[in-house]
């Protein structure tokens, strides 16, 4: 069983060849750089080191967000194409998911988030129980304050990861106090072999009709809904 898990989906862009449950190839970079560029070479590439050939793929996983937008459907697209021309199935999984496993094993709740801009954040509380990652409060986009407020009632530890955890760390701190616990830097890269991981014995969703999700709208839909609702009022 020969996996290949993509993810795109934010700021870190990761490759992973995952073949009967034993990672073989993982290449991840943490870099802004254009991932619309960089991705198809990065599955080449690792596809010839770890000499698996496209024919011998059996499913393909990809992370479908929340983060950027550009990014999530950059993603999609290329795992999308892939999964349809070599006629294998293919998972969708939440982008904060497979960040949360950044944390296996901790007793306690974890908090993966991305910046979502203007003191937003996508985010949502998982549990590492019986050797999976466990959704225990829904993924939300609201704002960070909000949000920490809402988690500081919990009064128990809370694992913080993000890429973006510099942006809020005090605010994290001043909120939660010692409830709030933040590692090392290394800690906050999402891999696409957790992405790989956190595929196990879901279902595959159909290919065609596999959507990003962005826990938003994009801001121009937004808009152009709005416009339609005051023009609607206004006729």
């Amino acid at each position: 069983m020969n996996v290949l898990a993509i993810d795109t989906s934010n700021q870190i862009m990761g490759v992973a060849i995952v073949k009967d449950n034993i990672l073989i190839g993982e290449v991840v970079t943490n870099l802004t750089k254009n991932h619309s560029v960089r991705l198809m070479p990065a599955i080449v590439q690792l596809m010839n080191d770890t000499q698996v050939k496209p024919e011998e793929l059996d499913e393909v996983v990809v992370a479908m967000g929340p983060g950027s937008f550009t990014g999530v459907r950059i993603g999609l697209a290329t795992a999308k194409a892939m999964a349809w021309s070599l006629e294998i199935p293919i998972k969708g999984i939440s982008s904060l998911e497979v960040l949360a496993y950044q944390g296996s094993f901790f007793a306690s709740a974890i908090c993966p988030f991305f910046d979502a801009r203007r003191g937003m954040v996508y985010t949502g509380l998982y549990q590492w129980n019986h050797n999976k990652m466990e959704l225990v409060e829904e993924e939300v986009n609201m704002k960070m304050d909000e949000w920490l407020d809402h988690l500081a009632k919990e009064k128990k530890q809370i694992l913080f990861l993000s890429q973006d955890i510099e942006l809020y760390r005090s605010l994290i701190k001043e909120k939660l106090g010692d409830y709030a616990l933040i590692p090392d830097a290394n800690f906050h890269i999402a891999k696409p072999s957790h992405l790989a991981l956190a595929g196990k014995g879901k279902k595959a969703n159909n290919t065609h009709a596999l959507t990003p999700n962005y826990l938003r709208l994009v801001e121009a839909e937004a808009n152009w809904l709005k416009a339609q609702k005051e023009a609607t009022k206004n006729g």
